[in-house]
């Protein structure tokens, strides 16, 4: 009994403490708050759009794509009936395409499941394939008013500062502890604010590089690790592991007006999305030529184009290229056993989605990527 009231007495002190926090959150982010286009009409399919976008990615990269998506998609039934190349080509450039794909599951499950539209509760939205803690959070608060929290990287690592936290951040106990803390003292009557404001402040106050700009945040007087001059220390996070690095040769071949391309596996890194054919490892222009020479092409020219390194979460590629031009009255048929097949510049702008781990060798051929375009 005595170490259960132990407990109660701390679990209160800890509330109180980030109770303490709220007012003066809310009335920083109500004078601060970036004007951004899903703000401005937080339906539920504006906000899952915007936190999926938003997953891993900068707010100015996501604008553009943000904008161009609901021009073309702009609600769960267009999504759902969209084609996966025109989809992966709107996503195009934003990278971790497993999200756009998850959306467009989700979107058929919202069709058939909710009749097209999106389930008001956390619970459900659950449910919904690429939707987890922090997105069903985002979306419940900001869309629908339902006070629960949305915890992600951002607002862990305030929440460490102000309260000089050591805990591991990456470890889902301490998630979920933070979840619990942040639902007892969540203003009832403004969950998405409050959550956005968390949020904004991880992203413009509180930075996870660099230094914080302390003198702005409405913590300023209350953060332990700023009153302990140890805001560098917050948060902890076990280290990660070294990516794997793996050597491609990236090969542009074109003949007199077009660019080969291929499609990748339908399942593992960049599934279903087109590329410049390759080869492992970093190949000699002699092995290029023989590689190719096999395969029935005639080349009449090559010249080695700029290495280039792009970073994936747990991967590396360190990339050589050669452009080459061949002869197109002797070269294989159209889709040959090599899988190639050959596109105009314009076909590959507005129908193929090429990964922008390709983005200097397209550069090359005048190829715009993403919101490049």
């Amino acid at each position: 009994m005595r170490t259960e009231n132990l407990r109660n007495r701390e679990e209160d002190a800890e509330n109180s403490e980030l109770k303490a926090l709220v007012a003066p959150l809310l009335a920083w982010y109500d004078k601060a708050h970036r004007a951004l286009p899903w703000r401005e009409d937080p339906s539920p399919y504006h906000v899952w759009v915007s936190e999926i976008m938003l997953q891993q990615t900068r707010v100015e990269a996501v604008r553009p794509y943000y904008e161009r998506f609901l021009r073309t998609l702009p609600d769960v039934r267009h999504l759902a009936q969209v084609p996966e190349d025109k989809l992966l080509k709107l996503w195009e450039g934003l990278g971790y395409y497993n999200r756009a794909r998850n959306l467009k599951k989700a979107a058929v499950r919202i069709e058939e499941d909710y009749d097209g539209r999106m389930p008001g509760s956390y619970e459900e939205l659950l449910k919904l394939p690429g939707i987890g803690s922090y997105t069903a959070g985002a979306i419940a608060s900001i869309a629908f008013g339902q006070p629960v929290p949305a915890v992600d990287g951002n607002v862990l690592r305030v929440i460490a500062r102000a309260l000089a936290d050591g805990s591991d951040i990456t470890d889902q106990k301490v998630k979920k502890d933070v979840e619990r803390r942040l639902l007892a003292v969540m203003p009832q009557e403004r969950p998405g604010d409050f959550n956005q404001a968390l949020m904004e402040l991880g992203a413009m106050i509180c930075v996870p590089n660099g230094m914080p700009r302390c003198g702005e945040c409405p913590w300023a007087g209350l953060c332990r690790a700023r009153a302990a001059g140890s805001i560098s220390s917050y948060p902890h996070k076990s280290p990660k592991k070294a990516r794997t690095v793996e050597k491609k040769t990236i090969l542009v071949i074109q003949d007199e007006n077009r660019t080969a391309l291929q499609k990748r596996p339908s399942r593992g890194l960049l599934a279903g999305m087109y590329e410049f054919p390759s080869l492992p490892g970093h190949r000699a222009q002699e092995e290029v030529l023989s590689y190719l020479n096999a395969l029935g092409y005639k080349a009449l020219r090559i010249r080695r184009l700029e290495d280039t390194i792009h970073i994936f979460t747990h991967k590396e590629w360190h990339m050589i290229g050669y452009a080459i031009r061949v002869d197109e009255l002797e070269r294989p048929g159209q889709a040959g056993s090599d899988g190639f097949f050959f596109a105009e510049r314009g076909e590959t702008e507005e129908k193929y989605p090429v990964p922008s781990a390709f983005s200097k060798y397209a550069e090359y051929l005048k190829i715009r990527l993403g919101n490049k375009k």
